[in-house]
């Protein structure tokens, strides 16, 4: 299906290049280089000359092409190229063009074993680490004993995990993270808001357990008489969910649990999105006056929406002051605000924001003359913030059980985060 897979340099330069069938030449490279990467005005991500379709992903510094000449599955492609993407970030830390340099020996590698003439087989990462490693060459015996068990995780209905994995102490841990993105008018209304979430979890459980995951879903508690009464105003809509390998697809569409055999370690079980209902962290109100062409006067009011005994971490504002600012001074009723040149804004950091309170940037910035005057176009404030133990969306774990055939206890911890996405504020 995939034809050839390449890895191009932010200057073009081909660092991978990896055929897999014999229907296209190895000067394929230079037409993407030419067609799409020295073309400013290619902004789709799939390009299509004659016959021969590209697929390409940005990442870092790098463009992960896939090449084909058949009518291939263009979202299957796709989601290989990212699968590469993480295959490469969880070997080598990080995945750009110092990591792929530094390691094309084992990527060559990596690509002859997740692809097999151009059709992907396994890109499970903890399986491939099982026998594509960059530790020293072991013993013959030792490659014998463990060859039997990578080959059955390999081709197995599990392939995410090993059986006979044992701890002393059995967690789950469960991260829920939140990106809010909102879009705020000059008159306070809401223009877009809505809520990007992923749920990650490290899981260290012995043997082979099923897991069951609860959230307060609208629609699986709403097939509970006894909770839709209960539960009306804390239930959440979920607009679309992606989920890991590892979840029971037929399960969550017959009854809406999440029910799961976890892989070994840190995995992202699934990523969702709401757009009802959205509980937005902090309140913005700006007054931003210009009085006559040399002076503007800043009054801004940030109020958090969230219970007091909360705190907001590391929240930032950038409020934009026009190209021709001379300099600016300003109060704040709590943290540091400075006027940064470079950025054409002023920066206000607020370390430690407890809920329920609010605090106010009062400050003027004045201007030089400018010989053509241009009106002020009045770029959005934008917003960066950490709330701890807080969602956005209401999103909230129910429960989470673990059922192995020892029949162990397991302690389970679950966290929640809400961060700033693209929050923007107009005034």
């Amino acid at each position: 299906m995939i034809s050839a897979l390449l890895i191009y340099g932010q200057k073009g330069e081909v660092l991978i290049s990896r055929l897999y069938r014999q229907d296209i030449r190895p000067s394929i490279s230079n037409v993407f280089r030419i067609q799409v990467i020295s073309n400013t005005d290619v902004r789709s991500p799939i390009t299509t000359l004659g016959s021969t379709s590209f697929f390409h992903v940005r990442h870092e510094n790098l463009y992960i092409v896939a090449i084909t000449k058949r009518n291939a599955n263009a979202a299957l492609v796709f989601e290989f190229c990212y699968r590469v993407i993480t295959i490469g970030r969880s070997y080598f830390g990080k995945f750009d063009e110092e990591a792929v340099k530094a390691n094309f020996v084992l990527i060559y590698e990596l690509l002859d074993e997740v692809l097999d003439c151009g059709y992907p087989q396994n890109s499970e990462v903890d399986t491939l680490k099982l026998y594509i490693t960059t530790e020293s060459i072991r013993s013959k015996r030792a490659i014998l004993e463990d060859s039997a068990k990578i080959t059955i995780q390999a081709t197995g209905a599990i392939s995410w995990r090993r059986d006979d994995i044992k701890y002393r102490k059995n967690e789950a841990f469960v991260d829920v993270i939140e990106s809010v993105n909102l879009l705020l008018s000059v008159q306070g209304n809401v223009l877009r808001s809505d809520v990007s979430g992923q749920i990650l979890m490290r899981a260290y459980l012995s043997g082979t357990p099923e897991c069951k995951f609860g959230l307060n879903d609208r629609v699986l508690l709403e097939k509970d008489p006894l909770n839709k009464k209960k539960t009306s105003d804390t239930v959440v809509e979920i607009d679309d969910c992606k989920f890991h390998q590892c979840v029971k697809l037929g399960k969550f569409d017959s009854d809406r649990t999440i029910s799961f055999i976890p892989p070994d370690g840190e995995f992202e079980l699934m990523r969702y999105r709401t757009s009802d209902n959205i509980d937005l962290p902090f309140k913005v109100h700006p007054v931003v006056t210009e009085i006559g062409k040399s002076k503007i006067e800043y009054r801004i009011l940030i109020k958090a929406n969230f219970p007091p005994q909360l705190y907001g971490n590391n929240v930032v504002l950038n409020i934009p002051t026009p190209l021709n600012t001379a300099g600016v001074t300003c109060t704040t009723s709590m943290g540091k605000a400075k006027y940064v040149p470079d950025e054409n804004s002023i920066v206000w950091k607020i370390p430690r924001f407890q809920g329920q309170s609010e605090f106010m940037l009062t400050g003027e910035a004045n201007l030089t003359a400018m010989t053509h005057k241009k009106a002020w176009s009045r770029p959005p404030i934008s917003m960066d913030f950490q709330v701890l133990m807080f969602t956005s969306s209401g999103l909230l774990v129910r429960f989470l059980k673990v059922f192995e055939k020892s029949n162990y206890n397991s302690v389970k911890w679950v966290r929640y985060m809400t961060k700033a996405g693209n929050y923007q504020i107009r005034f």
